[in-house]
């Protein structure tokens, strides 16, 4: 590691303040932690998120959206977020519990790892990320690999998740990291089916539309019969080819599909 200054900051105002210059915001630390060890980044201050409460806590909001702080972690999630059962599935299963019970729904999404859980989530329910200055749609928010719509020094304080009528997330593991070689988020909603599929392309989430317009019409996993994703922009690398990752992508989506119905 290296010398550099940390703030504590305790309201989301006060934190807004000190990202400034070379600032850098610290949720959790599960990537950010690693990657200062490695001197892949050296922020002169780091403004840590964890002592900021109103950024805490999982509830209900008066429109029936499921409100999640940015700085609540994984554990919390997947112990509170029991109206919507297929996210709260989905936090149980990330990394291991040091990972769960130190990482945030905020740094993985501002992250935007492109095998990250929570994206597919976020996309595939149609959810809405809120920051100190703004709201952002999903379909908005991701911008490629490592990529997002958020502005220098801005931060994500809560996402606002549409409880879905049926939904599920289904992901095959990589074994030693706990990411996701492919991950597929389905939601059903009054509007129709959103698919959401995580760590099988380069360009990081991205929705399935084939998938999504064959399952609004019929929401069963024969949908997908006949269907198939293009390998074209998929990771290939030692755990598997693009046409691999292509094919899981169909698979876990008609798993995910079965396990909601």
């Amino acid at each position: 590691m290296y010398a550099f200054e940390i703030e504590r900051p305790e309201t989301v105002a006060d934190a807004a303040a000190a990202l400034t210059g070379e600032a850098q915001a610290l949720g959790g630390g599960q990537t950010l932690i690693p990657t200062l060890k490695q001197r892949l980044a050296s922020p002169e201050k780091l403004v840590s998120l964890a002592g900021i409460a109103e950024m805490k806590g999982v509830c209900t909001g008066d429109d029936g959206r499921l409100c999640v702080g940015g700085a609540t972690t994984h554990a919390t999630v997947a112990a509170e977020a029991g109206s919507f059962p297929a996210l709260a599935e989905l936090a149980s299963h990330i990394g291991d519990p040091a990972v769960r019970n130190r990482g945030t729904i905020g740094g993985s999404l501002a992250n935007n790892d492109p095998a990250a859980c929570y994206p597919a989530a976020v996309l595939g329910a149609g959810a809405t990320i809120v920051t100190n200055t703004r709201e952002i749609a999903a379909d908005d928010f991701f911008d490629g690999m490592f990529t997002t719509a958020l502005n220098e020094g801005e931060i994500i304080t809560e996402v606002k998740f549409p409880v879905a009528q049926k939904a599920n997330y289904q992901k095959f593991v990589q074994p030693a990291s706990r990411f996701a070689m492919v991950g597929v988020f389905v939601a059903q909603t009054a509007e129709g089916v959103r698919v959401a599929v995580t760590g099988a392309s380069e360009g990081g989430v991205f929705r399935w539309s084939e998938a999504e317009a064959a399952l609004s019409a019929n929401f069963d996993a024969s949908a997908l019969d006949g269907l198939s994703l293009d390998a074209d922009g998929m990771i290939g690398d030692l755990h598997g080819s693009p046409a691999y990752r292509a094919h899981l992508v169909k698979v876990m989506t008609g798993r995910a599909v079965k396990a909601a119905a």
